[in-house]
This record gives structure tokens, sequence and C-alpha cells, in this order.
């Protein structure tokens, strides 16, 4: 089942991705959906009947999931007397998942549990539950247990100083220092 040409104009222009979210959640246009789900990019995979989405899962701006390739496109021009067919396979996310910005899933990985994909990330294989890949192709770089941690410590002072402009220039500068 493609998604009509109407339903993806339809999704790109709602300007709210929480709107978007309930309209993709209501319209059932994933294999599945689980609780807490967030979907920011304006464009819903081609094929979304091959995605499974777990609980609590964010998907952040312009991430793309490859469910197929082309390639019979070539091969098919090899001998005109034998016939490769296209190639579909099914991404799973798991629970507790975050995925960065610009980043592509490709087809036949699972992700997660407590996974986390950086952003600019390309997928090319399953992400080992707790760990946060980032990378072409996307490679362990740490624990999500560790960067939870750490962006709850960022976030308790983040609190006691005030979240504003000059909080983030002052962290910034005490981080750029060496530059």
């Amino acid at each position: 089942m493609d998604i009509s040409l109407f339903t993806r104009l339809r999704i790109a222009v709602i300007p709210s991705a929480i709107a978007r979210t309930k309209y993709i959640v209501k319209k059932k246009l994933f294999a599945e959906v689980g609780e807490n789900f967030f979907f920011q990019p304006r464009i819903v995979p081609l094929n979304a009947e091959y995605i499974h989405i777990h609980n609590n899962v964010v998907v952040a701006s312009d991430v793309t999931f490859i469910c197929h390739d082309v390639m019979q496109k070539v091969f098919n021009n090899l001998d005109l007397q034998k016939q490769v067919m296209k190639k579909y396979g099914c991404i799973e996310i798991m629970d507790n998942v975050f995925i960065g910005a610009n980043s592509t899933i490709l087809h036949d990985v699972r992700i997660g549990p407590n996974a986390v994909i950086a952003a600019g990330s390309v997928v090319t294989k399953d992400v080992l539950p707790g760990s946060v890949v980032g990378g072409v192709p996307a490679k362990e770089i740490g624990s999500f247990d560790e960067l939870y941690h750490r962006r709850l410590h960022e976030s308790e002072n983040m609190l006691e100083e005030g979240y504003t402009p000059d909080y983030c220039w002052k962290v910034f500068e005490k981080n750029h220092r060496e530059c």
C-alpha cells in the first residue's frame, strides 16, 4: 500500500509536528505505532507499511526511511532474458529511541531499545540496545545511559541558572575557550 499523493501532500502542509503525528497515527500509515510517538518530518516514508515503531520514539526533522532499493533498474538492463525484482525490507524501531535530524535509516534494520541516532547518520545495520550511534555509516559512539545522565545533569544546571540565551552563551564560551 503506497501512501497516496494526496495523503503525502496533506501531511507535508500540516504546520505542527504534533498535528502531523496525530494525523499519521489516525490514518495508520505505519505498520504499527506505539505510545508516545513524535514524528517531525514533513515527508512520510513511501512504504511506511514496512516500518514498525514501538513506544516512546521521537523522529526529528528530515529523517529518511528507505524500505526498498531500485537496483533492479540497472540489473534488468544487463540481461533482458532475466528479471530481478525490487527488494523491499522492514525497519523496526524499538522503545525509547531518538532519531536525529537528517538521518537515513536503511531497510532490514532494527534500532534499540534505548538508543540514540546522532543527526546526519546513515544507519545500515542493527543498532544495539542502549547505544548512541553516529556517522556514515553509523557506528557506536557512546551509551544511552551516559547520555541520559549527562543531559539530566545539564538540565539541573539549566533550571538553577535560568535557561536563557545568556546562559547558553556562557556555557558555549566555557566549552570553547581553547579554540
